[in-house]
């Protein structure tokens, strides 16, 4: 599959999930890292109007499993988030967040996974490292 396809492929197994409401859209694939853009309105706001925490963490996790699933082979494996750890930098009210995933190391049974939220001026809003547990298909 080429770039456009696997982009296409795991936006459309986004439909009627969490990655659709919040208007999560893949925009780059590579071979260790993954993008995709969501915006920020009052749908991923918490009550002080910013974006909330959790948000951020949905687009990071979103990222890292779905990178370390084009590194896998689906038919045999599974990767699923096994600990998501955050660090929320900048306030965000508006606009738009980019997500960038990168493979710190890929091993047999977990992978690592570094992801950078940053905004439209490349200001980092959300650190994140993601573990994956990657798992048989007959467990899911």
């Amino acid at each position: 599959m080429n770039a456009e396809e696997i982009l296409h492929k795991f936006q459309e197994m986004s439909k009627n999930t969490l990655i659709e409401t919040l208007n999560i859209e893949f925009t780059a694939v590579g071979e260790d890292f993954l993008s995709a853009k969501m915006p920020v309105t009052p749908k991923v706001h918490q009550p002080f109007g910013l974006l909330h925490g959790g948000a951020s963490i949905v687009l990071a996790e979103t990222l890292g499993s779905t990178l370390s699933n084009i590194l896998i082979d689906n038919s045999k494996e599974v990767a699923v988030g096994q600990h998501v750890d955050a660090n929320h930098l900048r306030a965000k009210r508006d606009g738009t967040v980019f997500g960038h995933a990168t493979v710190v190391k890929k091993g047999r049974t977990s992978h690592l996974i570094k992801i950078e939220i940053k905004d439209e001026n490349d200001k980092l809003i959300c650190y994140t490292h993601l573990t994956n547990a990657i798992i048989p298909t007959d467990y899911v």
